[in-house]
């Protein structure tokens, strides 16, 4: 760890001396990509981040939403004031942990969950749900399949221990993953007005205590690690830069949590993640606009003979930083000996500096009140708390912008079945059974839809224990990306992205609340690489405010970028909408009503075939669909799901799927069931392959009120429900027929591989 030599000029200036060693690691940590965002942060400002629904938003561990009451959970934001918002908050979060996920897939996706969860804790919140949006090289490399099947083991296991469900999410195989995996985690939690706490420290005189594990050399300069590109050697050279977790501590500690806000003790909180305690507790009181006076000798430690920079910097995992008023330490402290956490007074709130004390021949072993060994300490920390945390200058990279392909579609295109057959085994648009089927999905009693359909779907309940769905709020939530769309157009594709994850929570009958993005990219210093990166921004921001879906936090991730390449731009996003009660279309036909119903698609396709996973098997080029909005079928992205949303939710709806990944040639195959098949006809390869969203497949009773619920939108009667469990499609002049059977082993090839 070492500044740069311009970052040295401005720190010495500031300081009016050289740093000390401990100033210029703690510096070079929050001063780096990872923790500073000096090269996307010029670019985050296109993102609408307000609304009556956000209470806290971008800035804070996570964000802060209010939910609606029942009566409006259906209609969309744009349509609700103030006084339809009750007193339930929701949290909303996402956080990368991709270069420790490549070094170490277990621990380092483990400790990914840890540390969202953590974040969602800093709030005052109870987690109440996970997704995890994945991205690896080909499923062909067994390096792939060695860090896919390691991330989801690691996610599994911490969010299965700690007792938060893992309810949704996505998984994608590219090429451009092959040195660099992306591991993305979201969690939503739940709190309210009384209980909601935020990372501004309060007022000087206060007690910083740290609870939690204790501080080892783990996870050491892991800030800095994950803002430069992964070298050949990452996996060994760069270990040590790696959080191991323990979700047996996590789980004491968000009980911990609990009592803790119960009881009214936190004034305010940060969790100790990138740069550790040092960013942590500088953070805290730069956002205050206070000091701190921190004795390093009085944090708990689990290692011997740590000096001033690693009990700084090291990111050990399961830590929390109160602010609490000296009154407060001893009830403080019981609770933690309750659940069997460490705890520490580590100082005070300030209205000075921001300053650190060591005298390195401490035991660590100090009491609650600080009481311990007397060595002779000295400063190695005394600067701005402001400059610290908001000092570093932003970047100022040259980009060149991306440009789309062509048509030039094959000439040769391989037969309808082989190339359907083809769409559904693709990694990628197959079955993802075998990844959560390892989670926990069900744990809290709250999960409405399980992982599978479209978007998962919580019960928050305005009473526990209430079964009446009509007196509840459904949350939906779903997130993901897709790295064709973007690595062909990546404006267009992440204005696909959230068009997307938007229409997934309205299968579910949900409209769009709030959403928060991870964006990930390679190193931006390469002007190819930052033009496509600040075109996911621009698309996902674009989008979004059409969406009319506020986007109140996230995380960037840049220096994805390894021997074997930049990363494809990959906008991960994470959306949440609300629904009356928790009953939603399944996304299977129903097979007793096939007689008497009809299968409709609700929506216009984009006539295009870029990006898509037809093009990936047959090869050719062609350009990015076009988006809803682009071709004058709906006023706006936000009317569009809305129109969706209502078609889903209609009470002569009987499923509701959408299309998207394999377009609908992969979307109806998905319908049907042993009982219940479909047969469609397709004009031609474009209309059965296009991977255009913002689209329904809606099998119903009523086709002129579901027609009727989706406004403007376009209906097309696109085939019949069957009761002969076959998917019959007809494409121009070529046919293909496929049982329910054969449908599921072609889109089984991911468990049946790693079996």
């Amino acid at each position: 760890m070492s500044l740069s030599d311009a970052d040295h000029e401005l720190v010495t200036a500031e300081l009016g001396r050289e740093p000390t060693t401990a100033e210029a690691a703690l510096f070079e940590n929050l001063w780096s990509e990872h923790c500073a965002y000096r090269s996307s942060r010029p670019l985050l400002s296109a993102f609408d981040s307000e609304g009556d629904q956000v209470v806290v938003g971008p800035g804070d561990d996570a964000a802060v939403l209010a939910l609606p009451e029942p009566d409006a959970a259906d209609r969309p934001a744009a349509d609700r004031d103030a006084d339809d918002y009750g007193d339930t908050y929701v949290t909303f979060g996402v956080e990368s942990h991709n270069h420790p996920s490549f070094v170490d897939p277990f621990d380092g996706a483990a400790t990914g969950v840890g540390g969202i969860v953590r974040d969602t804790m800093s709030m005052g919140a109870y987690p109440i749900g996970l997704l995890d949006s994945l991205y690896f090289g080909g499923f062909d490399r067994e390096r792939s399949r060695y860090l896919f099947e390691g991330v989801v083991e690691g996610i599994s296991h911490y969010g299965n221990c700690i007792g938060v469900p893992t309810v949704g999410g996505s998984v994608a195989f590219h090429g451009g993953y092959e040195g660099n995996p992306l591991v993305n985690v979201a969690c939503v939690g739940v709190t309210n007005e009384d209980r909601l706490v935020t990372a501004t420290a309060q007022e000087p005189g206060n007690k910083l205590v740290l609870v939690g594990n204790g501080t080892g050399r783990d996870g050491l300069g892991g800030a800095s690690f994950a803002s430069e590109d992964l070298a050949e050697d990452a996996e060994t050279e760069d270990r040590p830069a790696v959080q191991v977790g323990d979700p047996y501590a996590e789980k004491r500690l968000i009980e911990c949590n609990e009592a803790l806000v119960d009881e009214d003790l936190v004034l305010s909180a940060r969790d100790l993640g990138a740069a550790g305690l040092g960013g942590a507790s500088s953070e805290l009181v730069a956002k205050g606009g206070l000091g701190a006076r921190i004795d390093l000798d009085r944090v708990h430690q689990r290692e011997p003979n740590m000096n001033a920079t690693e009990i700084l910097l090291a990111e050990s995992q399961e830590r929390m930083c109160y602010e609490v008023t000296p009154e407060d330490v001893d009830r403080v402290a019981a609770l933690a000996e309750r659940f069997d956490l460490g705890c520490s007074v580590i100082g005070e709130v300030t209205d000075g500096n921001y300053v650190c004390e060591f005298a390195g021949d401490a035991d660590g072993d100090g009491d609650a009140e600080g009481n311990g060994d007397d060595a002779e300490s000295e400063v190695v920390v005394d600067a701005d708390a402001e400059f610290l945390a908001d000092g570093a200058p932003m970047n100022d990279l040259a980009s060149e912008p991306p440009s789309q392909p062509a048509r030039d579609l094959p000439d040769d295109e391989p037969p309808l079945a082989e190339a359907v057959e083809a769409v559904l085994a693709a990694p990628s648009t197959a079955s993802k059974r075998w990844v959560y089927r390892q989670y926990d999905h069900e744990v809290g009693t709250r999960t409405a839809v399980k992982p599978g359909d479209d978007a998962a779907l919580l019960a928050v309940r305005e009473t526990e224990g209430e079964n009446d769905s009509a007196d509840g709020v459904g949350l939906a939530l779903a997130s993901g990306a897709n790295p064709k769309w973007t690595a062909v157009a990546p404006y267009e594709g992440a204005r696909a992205v959230a068009l997307e994850n938007a229409t997934n929570l309205a299968a579910t009958g949900a409209v769009p609340l709030a959403a928060v993005d991870c964006l990930n990219g390679g190193n931006p210093e390469k002007p190819d690489v930052y033009g496509a990166f600040k075109g996911i921004v621009d698309g996902l921001a674009d989008a979004c405010s059409a969406l009319e879906t506020p986007v109140v936090g996230g995380n960037v991730s840049l220096y994805n970028d390894s021997v074997e390449g930049p990363i494809p731009p990959t906008p991960t996003l994470a959306v949440l909408g609300t629904t009356r009660g928790y009953d939603a279309p399944p996304a299977a036909l129903d097979a007793d009503r096939a007689a008497d119903s009809e299968l409709l698609l609700v929506g216009a396709g984009g006539d295009a075939l870029g990006g898509s996973e037809y093009l990936a098997h047959a090869g050719g080029s062609d350009r990015f669909p076009t988006l809803p909005d682009d071709s004058g079928a709906a006023d706006d992205l936000g009317g569009l799901v809305a129109s969706l949303a209502a078609a889903a939710r209609h009470e002569s709806t009987l499923a509701a799927h959408d299309v998207s990944e394999g377009g609908l040639a992969v979307a109806l195959a998905e319908l049907i069931t042993d009982d219940a098949g479909v047969d469609a006809t397709l004009p031609d390869r474009v209309a059965a392959f296009d991977e255009t969203p913002g689209r329904l497949l809606v099998q119903t009773t009523d086709p002129e009120a579901v027609a009727a619920a989706a406004g403007d939108l376009p209906v097309f009667r696109i085939g019949d429900v069957t009761t002969d469990g076959t998917l019959s499609l007809a494409v121009g002049d070529e046919s293909v027929a496929l049982s329910a059977d054969t449908v599921r082993d072609r889109r089984d090839v991911i468990e049946r591989e790693l079996a």
